[in-house]
């Protein structure tokens, strides 16, 4: 079983093609797709572009790039959310310092407000960290969740192990396919297999044979062929490792 642990199937760039997409998806045996949300606006399930597709499972959540466009209102209505119908998780949430003109603070302030409706509801994070890895966990023990996935996981051996102690899962996709992300690859090779999850992230961060072009949840099963040879395993072994992982840190799927 194939599980695409982070996908934003909802985002524009499948607005033309999505329903072929995702037959494509099943198709190269992905079974269930994780799609975050990033605004209040776009990921409630009766208003989602991806409501007829059964095979995805939506989380809730104000992406810490949308932390601008949205108002404390938006948190109120995330609460709401979460008691009408409970997602599979509160995300996609975190910190981004990569980004510039992006307030910080008000990054920390959203992002500790989610933390908090997650406890509330005992429900796991997807965790977005790019150049926030110890923000991140300085937040997350201060404020404890039941855990849930570093997605897009690109710090060190050490931070890795600090959130494997936290409950957390560690995402890998399209940045481990390229020979040159030596840090990305060691650690695939060398983390505890049952701390691995599998995601595309697509359309981003696509994998080195698209060369830029938009990514899409039917390239997991090449993506996780690169993790087998990385680890001398075959694909049917990652593959079911990273579903068993998925499964226990997102108990919904």
């Amino acid at each position: 079983m194939l599980i695409d642990t982070h996908c934003h199937l909802d985002a524009a760039e499948f607005d033309a093609d999505r329903d072929a997409v995702y037959a494509a998806a099943l198709a190269a045996g992905v079974e269930r797709i994780v799609v975050p949300g990033v605004t209040v606006n776009r990921n409630f399930r009766p208003k989602s572009k991806i409501a007829d597709y059964p095979a995805c499972l939506e989380a809730y959540g104000i992406h810490p790039l949308y932390v601008d466009q949205s108002s404390p209102d938006d948190l109120s209505l995330l609460r709401g959310w979460l008691q009408q119908a409970p997602p599979i998780a509160v995300g996609e949430i975190g910190l981004d310092f990569y980004v510039s003109g992006i307030d910080s603070e008000r990054q920390t302030d959203f992002f500790v407000e989610q933390l908090r409706l997650a406890r509330d509801f005992d429900l796991p994070v997807l965790l977005h960290i790019r150049r926030a890895v110890d923000p991140v966990l300085k937040q997350l023990r201060r404020i404890g969740v039941r855990g849930g996935i570093a997605h897009a996981f690109n710090g060190s051996r050490q931070q890795a192990d600090e959130f494997i102690k936290l409950g957390f899962a560690l995402g890998f996709g399209g940045a481990m396919t390229f020979s040159g992300s030596t840090r990305i690859r060691e650690l695939t090779r060398t983390l505890p297999l049952e701390s691995i999850v599998l995601e595309t992230d697509a359309p981003d961060i696509p994998p080195a044979w698209l060369n830029g072009g938009r990514n899409a949840p039917a390239e997991l099963p090449r993506i996780a062929a690169v993790l087998a040879d990385l680890r001398g395993l075959t694909v049917a072994e990652v593959s079911a490792a990273s579903a068993a992982n998925a499964r226990r840190v997102l108990p919904g799927i």
